[in-house]
């Protein structure tokens, strides 16, 4: 992975966060995904998005915004995979992008897709935020077998847990355990799938 986009950036202590860690609301604790991001400052008169030629070379951006493009329309799943590794993306084996299925455009090194995952039909998986006074940078890891449904959205510093199902037009703003289901705006657990998963592996 491409590490241009570690050193520039720190992560400073923010007084309203409770911790590294927070309760989900189920009981179960684990780190805040705004505790994953690195943030970086856009001090000016203006929204951080004015500052993006400065975070990302012009030149990569319109390249990368080509190639996805092109991504997006072909029904070739080879073709797919094999220009996302050119523009930095970790494509294991068997991937598959639905049609218009669009990766970040700024940062697509810090995705990373495990082998047999599926990205449904129009789907975003995003690396990046862009703030008032900063831009919000975080890895996106969606794990062996895991499927994300037509319309979903992805957020920064999001994992999808192996074999997770994310339902379609849902907005993913946390980690999702392996072997479950989760749907709605944004996604919360709503079945779990390791019974299920164990007998189709056995």
């Amino acid at each position: 992975m491409n590490d241009e986009h570690h050193g520039a950036s720190e992560r400073p202590s923010d007084p309203s966060s409770p911790g590294d860690e927070d309760v989900d609301g189920s009981g179960e604790t684990g780190p805040r995904r705004r505790d994953q991001l690195d943030r970086v400052a856009t001090p000016g008169p203006r929204n951080s998005l004015w500052s993006w030629p400065d975070a990302k070379s012009p030149l990569v951006v319109v390249r990368n915004y080509l190639v996805i493009l092109a991504c997006r329309i072909s029904p070739s799943l080879r073709l797919k995979n094999w220009l996302l590794r050119r523009i930095g993306v970790s494509v294991g084996a068997g991937v598959s992008w639905g049609l218009e299925s669009t990766p970040d455009v700024f940062w697509p090194e810090r995705i990373s897709i495990e082998s047999d995952a599926i990205v449904g039909y129009d789907a975003t998986l995003l690396c990046h935020e862009f703030l008032q006074d900063e831009y919000r940078l975080g890895d996106v890891v969606v794990r062996q077998r895991a499927m994300i449904g037509a319309g979903a959205i992805v957020l920064p510093g999001v994992t999808i847990g192996e074999d997770a199902r994310v339902a379609a037009n849902s907005l993913v703003t946390k980690d999702v355990p392996a072997g479950t289901t989760v749907a709605g705006v944004p996604a919360e657990v709503v079945s779990e799938r390791e019974a299920e998963t164990s007998g189709e592996r056995s």
